[in-house]
C-alpha cells in the first residue's frame, strides 16, 4: 500500500512525530486523515470504502505472503538469544562506517535506470537483505527482479507493505543510521529478556509497535493477525491479563475520553448524529434519555452513559474480546477493514481491532465446551447479543517492542510510534 503522500505542509515532519526516530512509512493521505478520526466518525465513512476493505479477510495480500517471520514467539528465550547474536553484526557494521545512504529524486521500482540504484544495491547488501553475488548481476544501474525482492524483504522487515517501490518513505527508513538502529535493538533486548521466561501453554502477545497480535501455543505462534492501535494521543497501554469472556454483537458504551473529545464537538455540528448511528443516552438510574435535552454546549453530556446498538455499523462490529484491566482497553472487530492494510495502524483510542477475528475467537474457545468453529461462526453471523465465558482464561500480554531478531538471523524494525525508546537523539546528531 502507498497511496499519494499528504502534502507536507498539512502534517507535522517526521522527526517531530517520532521525537528524532525513524522507522515505519510515513502516513499516507487517507491514513493521515483517519489518524484522528474517532471511532465514532469512522462509523460515517463511505460504503464504497466498507466494500472494498472487504478484500483484505477476504484473502491473502502481499504482506501476509511474503513475510519473512518465524514460528518462534517474540517474548521467548530464543528471541533474546537471537538478538545477542544481531548485535554484534551491526557494531561491526558501524565500525565500517555505517550503511549507505541512498538518495533519489524519483520513485524507483523495477524497470527504473538510475544513478541510485547502484548505491541502493550496496545498501541491500550492507543491510542483508540482497546476497553480494546477485547485486553484481545484470547492469548495475537497472532495478530488476534482484533489487525488487530485496527491496521487498527490507520492507517486511521494517513493517512496511513490500510492494518493491522505493519511494520518500522506503528510502528515509533506509537512512536511518546503524547507530540507531543499534541503540534500539539494546533497548530491546531487556525488554523481551524481562518478558522471556514461562508465560503460559497458551497465550496471545499483543506487539504495539508492529500493531500485530501473536497466539501462542505450546511455545509456537500459530497465527499471527494486523491490529490497529492507539494512536499517540490515545495510547494502548502495556498490560498484563487474561481473556474471559467473548461477547458477540456487543453494544458499545462510548467512554468519557471519546464523549469529551469526539462526541460533543459532533453532536454541535450534527444534531441527529447520535440518532443516525444508533447510539442511546441514558442517565444514572437507567433511563433513556432524548438528545434534544442535552445541552450539548456544555459538559453536560459527560454525566451520562453513551451505549450503541449491536449491528452492522456498530464500532466494535460483530464481537468483542474482554479481559479485566484498570484502561478499560479490549481486542474487538471492527465494520472498517481498510486500515489493517496500512503500514502505520495507530488510529484507535486504545482498543485494539484485530483482523480476521474469527480465527482467534475460535481458537481461544477452542476448549470451551460447544464452542466448536461452526458455532463460532454461528454466533458471528446471526446477529444476536450472546456471551461466552473461556472454560479456562488465556493470559494476554500487551507490550511495546520496536526491534528484534528471528533464530534465522532476521532483524526486524518498528517506529518507536510512543517514543518510549529513547534514543532519537542519535537521528538529531546525523
Amino acid at each position: 500500500m502507498h497511496r499519494h503522500s499528504a502534502p507536507k505542509a498539512s502534517r507535522p515532519t517526521r522527526r517531530a512525530l517520532l521525537a528524532g526516530l525513524a522507522g515505519a512509512a510515513l502516513v499516507p493521505t487517507a491514513a493521515f486523515a483517519q489518524q484522528s478520526e474517532s471511532p465514532l466518525e469512522a462509523l460515517t465513512r463511505s460504503q464504497a470504502v466498507r466494500e472494498w476493505q472487504q478484500k483484505f479477510d477476504a484473502g491473502t495480500n502481499a504482506a501476509q505472503a511474503e513475510r519473512i517471520k518465524s514460528d518462534t514467539p517474540l517474548l521467548s528465550a530464543d528471541t533474546v538469544t537471537a538478538i545477542e547474536a544481531a548485535i554484534p553484526r551491526l557494531q561491526e557494521q558501524q565500525a565500517r562506517g555505517g550503511w549507505p545512504k541512498v538518495k533519489s529524486s524519483s520513485r524507483l521500482k523495477v524497470g527504473s535506470r538510475s544513478e541510485a540504484v547502484p548505491r541502493l544495491r550496496e545498501r541491500l547488501v550492507a543491510s542483508g537483505d540482497m546476497p553480494a553475488d546477485q547485486a553484481r548481476m545484470g547492469y548495475y544501474d537497472t532495478f530488476d527482479s534482484y533489487v525488487d525482492a530485496a527491496v521487498r524483504r527490507f520492507q517486511v522487515r521494517h513493517g512496511l507493505r513490500p510492494d518493491g517501490v522505493v519511494d520518500d518513505t522506503v528510502m528515509e527508513v533506509m537512512n536511518v543510521p546503524v547507530e540507531t538502529r543499534l541503540a534500539q535493538l539494546e533497548m530491546n533486548l531487556v525488554r523481551i529478556r524481562a518478558m522471556s521466561g514461562f508465560l503460559g501453554d497458551r497465550y496471545i502477545f499483543m506487539n504495539v509497535p508492529a500493531a500485530e497480535l501473536e497466539m501462542v501455543e505450546q511455545g509456537r505462534v500459530v497465527e499471527r493477525h494486523n491490529a490497529v492501535v492507539g494512536k499517540i494521543d490515545r495510547q494502548t497501554p502495556t498490560l498484563t491479563s487474561a481473556v474471559r469472556e467473548i461477547n458477540f454483537h456487543p453494544y458499545w458504551h462510548v467512554p468519557v475520553s471519546i464523549i469529551r473529545k469526539d462526541l460533543i464537538p459532533k453532536m454541535q455540528t450534527e444534531p441527529d448524529y447520535l440518532t443516525k448511528n444508533h447510539i442511546r443516552i441514558f442517565d444514572g438510574r437507567g433511563q433513556e434519555v432524548p438528545p434534544e435535552a442535552v445541552d450539548w454546549n456544555s459538559v453536560q453530556a459527560t454525566q451520562y452513559s453513551f451505549r450503541q446498538d449491536p449491528g452492522g455499523d456498530n464500532a466494535m462490529s460483530t464481537v468483542k474480546v474482554t479481559f479485566p484491566n484498570k484502561d478499560d482497553v479490549y481486542m474487538h472487530d471492527t465494520p472498517f477493514k481498510d486500515l489493517f492494510g496500512d503500514n502505520n495502524r495507530f488510529y484507535s483510542s486504545g482498543c485494539m481491532r484485530i483482523q480476521n477475528i474469527q480465527g482467534l475467537v475460535t481458537w481461544l474457545l477452542r476448549d470451551t465446551p460447544g464452542w466448536t468453529p461452526d458455532a463460532v461462526a454461528e454466533a458471528l453471523n446471526n446477529g444476536q447479543r450472546l456471551d461466552a465465558k473461556l472454560k479456562t482464561p488465556v493470559p494476554v500480554y500487551i507490550n511495546y517492542v520496536t526491534a528484534w531478531a528471528t533464530t534465522a538471523g532476521v532483524i526486524h524494525f518498528r517506529d518507536d510510534i510512543y517514543n518510549k525508546d529513547g534514543v532519537g537523539m542519535l537521528v538529531a546528531q546525523e
